[in-house]
């Protein structure tokens, strides 16, 4: 039996850069994300999880809506199996949801078919720990390393796990989601634009904003494996801005892939990213004395604007490094109750302990139903952002872009921008930890420059990593 498992995977195809990026696995369907590799890294993932837990309990699977995801979850079904563990496979389901289950049943760890706002043709597997959170970098990897050496000195467990469909169990995490609004929140009267990207919150998003009284308009609104993400969605606001203003909404949100991230649009098709949704919501919390040292985690993304503005309200911020498991981290290590991206990851623990678009969406339309006002009149009166361009270059070549720093004319332009804006801007140059980009972002407080410093970085980035 040991050697059928070692003969799935031929480790030595394993690209040498690190298998877990920003947010689990991820790449194109067929590469490396193929069923063999699948069923070994859920062997693999099953053990480690298994060891890790302090009790017996199943692992948690949920999918998106991607051509891929159906062989994915099975593949890694199977590993789990072998490894003796029980499987609940909810079938298609947000992100959010499988965190929210896992942290609130018996489950050893959570698992997540999904590559969020990437497109159609790529995957991703997301990882959970047993309390729901993105599980640590120990056990990612301590999966990685018995990934590689696939190393099987025991046999199989002669007890197989089980897989059950639990499509029900959707419902748990819909409860959850009303029970953390304000008692008898209703949003009858409002008029709501949903784009949900052919993606996860196909079912959930429309089903329980209907549910509270609100008219829902709903775009791309069926489980698309062809489409998902494309022209639409979270990054993709054209369509939502036109809806908006064609069935005269109060508002509209759009949902990515896997529906853990959401971005807002007001009645005047402006879009409100997540430093407005922090600003917005943390002011809130400010006033009900619910947020603690008035602190809001946000990352190295977040406008100068956005942060300026809340330190003259008294508040302070801190910034990590992109990705939701660092402010997750840092969340934690401060006691901080709010945190997030601007490109719409927000997490509340007051709620709950992942970011979570659809809840995101309706505590912003209940804060702007409490405050008896518009989400733009809320916008209005809050901030002004720094204009700020951000601009990806492709670099195919996996050396390249992790070794990008050491790119000595990337690192000249970069200390010529830093130091022709001084204090009235800022860059930041980062390699994408789940696409193939090297981003660039500036922000400054002048237009002209903003523009100027991102064409001339973005030029000695091409010439020197992409080509």
């Amino acid at each position: 039996m040991s050697n059928l498992i070692k003969s799935l995977l031929d480790t030595s195809q394993l690209p040498q850069t690190p298998l877990f990026g920003t947010d689990g696995i991820r790449g194109r369907a067929g590469d490396i994300l193929n069923a063999p590799f699948t069923l070994q890294l859920g062997y693999w993932a099953g053990k480690v999880l298994a060891d890790a837990a302090d009790h017996q309990g199943p692992i948690i699977i949920g999918q998106d809506s991607r051509n891929s995801s159906d062989m994915l979850a099975s593949a890694i079904a199977a590993g789990l199996t072998s490894a003796g563990l029980e499987v609940w496979h909810l079938g298609l389901c947000p992100t959010p949801c499988v965190a929210s289950l896992t942290g609130a049943s018996n489950a050893v760890g959570g698992i997540m078919i999904s590559a969020s706002h990437n497109p159609p043709q790529d995957n991703g597997i997301k990882f959970f720990g047993k309390k729901g959170t993105k599980l640590a970098d120990s056990l990612t990897q301590k999966i990685e390393t018995n990934l590689r050496n696939n190393d099987v000195q025991h046999q199989l467990n002669p007890t197989w796990g089980k897989h059950y469909h639990r499509p029900e169990l959707v419902e748990q995490y819909v409860t959850a989601l009303e029970q953390s609004l304000p008692q008898n929140t209703s949003f009858k009267g409002m008029r709501i634009v949903l784009d949900l990207a052919w993606g996860a919150s196909v079912k959930v998003a429309p089903a329980i904003f209907k549910q509270l009284g609100a008219e829902v308009i709903s775009l791309h609104h069926l489980a698309n494996g062809d489409r998902i993400n494309v022209n639409c969605g979270s990054t993709h606001l054209e369509l939502l801005k036109q809806g908006i203003q064609e069935y005269k909404a109060d508002l509209g949100f759009a949902f990515d892939g896997d529906a853990d991230r959401v971005m807002a649009v007001d009645s005047l098709g402006r879009v409100i990213d997540g430093d407005y949704i922090l600003y917005l919501w943390g002011d809130l919390l400010r006033q009900k004395q619910q947020l603690p040292d008035d602190l809001i985690v946000a990352t190295v993304m977040a406008n100068l604007g956005f942060e300026r503005a809340w330190q003259a309200k008294g508040g302070k911020m801190q910034r990590t490094k992109v990705g939701d498991r660092h402010v997750q981290a840092a969340m934690w290590q401060t006691g901080a109750m709010l945190g997030g991206e601007q490109s719409g990851h927000i997490l509340c623990h007051h709620h709950g302990v992942s970011g979570d678009g659809i809840q995101t969406a309706l505590h912003l339309t209940s804060l702007v139903r409490q405050s008896d006002t518009s989400l733009t009149d809320l916008v209005d009166n809050s901030f002004q952002t720094y204009p700020q361009i951000l601009r990806n270059v492709r670099v195919e070549d996996r050396d390249r872009r992790s070794k990008w720093q050491e790119c000595e004319p990337v690192q000249q332009a970069i200390a010529q921008a830093e130091a022709a804006m001084g204090d009235q801007g800022r860059i930041l140059v980062r390699a994408s930890g789940t696409e193939p980009l090297i981003r660039v972002m500036v922000e400054a407080a002048d237009q002209q420059l903003t523009s100027y410093w991102t064409d001339k970085v973005v030029r000695v980035v091409e010439q020197n990593l992409a080509a």
